[in-house]
């Protein structure tokens, strides 16, 4: 069994900014797997879906982004799921749009959610996938909690859709397999988008 948790913060007015990214993927994931039933537990919206024989528990930390390692640390115990088994989705202000990167462990990278994650679960050794959202002009707090140019939202269902089979592929064959099949730079004007190296 999997966990796959996205992070973001409750409520309307932050539903389309760019720090709700990691909500945006696991919609993406109860989407495609045809999910209706939305319960509420951990502090989360919890969605249980099937993919092939595995099942994988869809998380959505309802307790503000500052404070979801609780939530995850409580699906986790209940659970009583290896690390090695949770993914966290999140937007990563250090990587240009369209940037994703996937990794087995590290650090928060200042990022507020996966700090709190480290902090609940004692450890970072965790699988995490990082989707960029650039740093823009501003300061970073009103970066991250702005929405997406009218350009951006042309190219974000490819991004969503790539992040969704970064994690399937994690999923399916293993954060080494995944790591090599989605790491990858900004598309280029030709449409490609190059590998890029782990840090």
């Amino acid at each position: 069994m999997k966990i796959v948790v996205g992070l973001g913060n409750p409520g309307r007015e932050y539903a389309a900014t760019r720090h709700n990214l990691g909500f945006m993927v696991v919609d993406e994931l109860a989407r495609r797997h045809g999910a209706a039933e939305r319960r509420n537990r951990f502090r989360s919206d919890l969605v249980e879906v099937f993919d092939e024989t595995e099942k994988i528990v869809l998380l959505k930390p309802r307790t503000y982004m500052n404070l979801s390692g609780s939530a995850v640390r409580e699906a986790v115990n209940w659970y009583k799921t290896s690390l090695d088994d949770l993914l966290v989705v999140v937007d990563d202000i250090d990587l240009p749009f369209t940037s994703i990167r996937l990794r087995a462990r590290g650090g928060s990278g200042g990022h507020n959610g996966l700090k709190s994650i480290i902090a609940d679960l004692g450890s970072d050794s965790f699988p995490r996938l990082r989707i960029g959202i650039g740093r823009g002009p501003g300061h970073a707090t009103r970066q991250v909690l702005s929405r997406f140019t009218s350009e951006e939202e042309r190219v974000l269902p490819s991004v969503l859709e790539a992040a969704y089979d970064c994690a399937l592929a994690w999923a399916r064959d293993g954060i080494a397999i995944a790591m090599n099949r989605c790491n990858r730079a900004p598309e280029s004007k030709n449409g490609s988008a190059p590998p890029i190296e782990d840090r």
